[in-house]
């Protein structure tokens, strides 16, 4: 067996490896890069079980960050058990061929139980008085503690949110590095989020400085880690899940379905909360894909007529339709919206701010039923952000409750950049960089090869 290191860099495409990430591109001459064809949807949780299983969603089950949960009604997103996917994993198929075959998964998504030898995940601790404080869960538990000993405490608040920065991408990439030089697995899955940031805030604009900025930023962690394997014999490969795409501006799906009455509400304390189960067709929006579950059969074509007339979307998927893009699976809506290029899918449902549940101001990635991508600005309209977030992390400092409640519901222009449809030109989608140019195939790569290419690199 032939150790390999697997570097995951968030929203990396062929176009953006060049003058700025020298590392990537030194590795790239030495051996070779392939654009990689995305999944759909090409987001966080769908692609990885894509990568790690070799499977479509229609087999492994993953059909986007989050689905309608429809034995509980309930939607949920970003869940972390392992055993939502389905499938081998790849370093299931690694034992398989070889009993000492190990594998380190750190902060792959659906990190949580699973059969890895060693793994770590965000997980933030929520004590019974209401405060959510940074933390990550590792297994065995002991590397928990070891972890945070020669880091410090897992830096969650710059993992997501307007905070997003360099320092939970370096966390991940010292902590990946300790596990190279402790445990020597045979291979290492690591997670850098660092470029999904300010791609999404600014879009994929080569010409800003704070995208070059960031290239730079997570090119260095790059490098430090291929030095260090290189330094132990590894191979090393760089993946990416998808390719960030400029968009204009977002699709409010759910608020056309409210508008048709078939999406429906409840009045808590004058805020009116998402009711799944009670509406008859909803939308579980995330980036540029949308399920739309109908509860009701007698609504389908209603709802299917709203979907194609709506502003925005270019695809409404019936159920021949998710076969042909491989996503033909239970846990899919009956229905699923692809958003043209330049737009993506909002989750908002009320129809006047001021009812909008009091979730919506805030960083909430579990109670909000969609991605909100809004989530990553500080509201434009807060005179002075700096100090009006401080004064709220006061005020919960001192025990009282209050809600960081900072984010913009009014303006999802703000957002410059997406993915989850598959991009126009390959180019600006997923890539693979490969340390060994003998296991790379002569043209692109899909994603459900990429499994197989990894053991590949390993077994040869």
């Amino acid at each position: 067996m032939e150790k390999t290191l697997v570097i995951l860099v968030v929203g990396l495409s062929p176009a953006l490896v060049g003058e700025h990430t020298p590392h990537l591109q030194k590795l790239a001459r030495k051996g070779g890069m392939r654009a990689l064809t995305a999944v759909t949807p090409a987001v966080t949780c769908t692609a990885q079980s894509t990568l790690l299983t070799g499977e479509l969603p229609a087999e492994h089950g993953i059909v986007a960050n989050g689905w309608y949960f429809r034995d509980l009604s309930e939607v949920w997103l970003w869940r972390q058990s392992n055993k939502l996917v389905g499938g081998e994993k790849i370093w299931e198929a690694g034992k398989a061929k070889n009993p000492d075959f190990t594998c380190a998964k750190m902060f792959w998504w659906y990190n949580m139980y699973s059969t890895a030898d060693w793994s770590a995940t965000p997980r933030p601790m929520y004590p019974a008085d209401g405060r959510k404080i940074p933390d990550h869960y590792a297994y065995p538990a002991e590397l928990h503690d070891e972890l945070d000993a020669k880091l410090g405490q897992f830096p969650l608040f710059k993992f997501w949110g307007p905070a997003a920065d360099i320092t939970s991408s370096k966390w991940i990439a010292d902590a990946t590095r300790h596990m190279l030089e402790t445990r020597e697995p045979t291979l290492t899955l690591t997670y850098l989020p660092h470029l999904d940031y300010n791609l999404q805030r600014l879009g994929p604009d080569l010409e800003h400085a704070d995208i070059q900025r960031d290239l730079h930023q997570i090119d260095e962690l790059c490098g430090q880690l291929i030095e260090t394997a290189e330094s132990q014999g590894q191979h090393v490969i760089i993946v990416s899940e998808y390719g960030i795409t400029p968009v204009t501006d977002a699709v409010h799906i759910n608020r056309a379905l409210r508008e048709a009455g078939l999406l429906k509400v409840r009045v808590e304390k004058d805020h009116e909360q998402f009711d799944a189960g009670a509406s008859d067709a909803f939308a579980v929006a995330d980036h540029q894909l949308a399920h739309v579950y109908i509860n009701n059969s007698e609504c389908y074509e209603q709802t299917r007529s709203i979907l194609q007339q709506l502003d925005g979307v270019e695809h409404v998927l019936d159920e021949q339709g998710k076969k042909e893009w491989g996503l033909d699976h239970p846990r899919a809506g009956e229905l699923v919206a692809i958003s043209h290029a330049d737009r993506w899918f909002s989750y908002y449902y009320w129809l006047d701010d001021e009812r909008a549940p009091d979730y919506a101001r805030t960083v909430d990635i579990h109670r909000k039923p969609g991605y909100d991508p809004v989530e990553l600005f500080v509201d434009p309209e807060i005179k002075m952000p700096m100090a009006a977030i401080a004064s709220r992390v006061a005020r919960k400092k001192l025990g009282f409750r209050t809600l960081l409640d900072v984010i913009s519901l009014k303006d999802t222009k703000l957002v410059k950049g997406s993915h989850g449809r598959p991009t126009d030109d390959p180019q600006h989608g997923p890539v693979l960089i490969s340390s060994s140019a003998q296991h790379l195939p002569s043209g692109d790569v899909h994603s459900t090869e990429f499994k197989a290419l990894v053991l590949k690199h390993i077994f040869g």
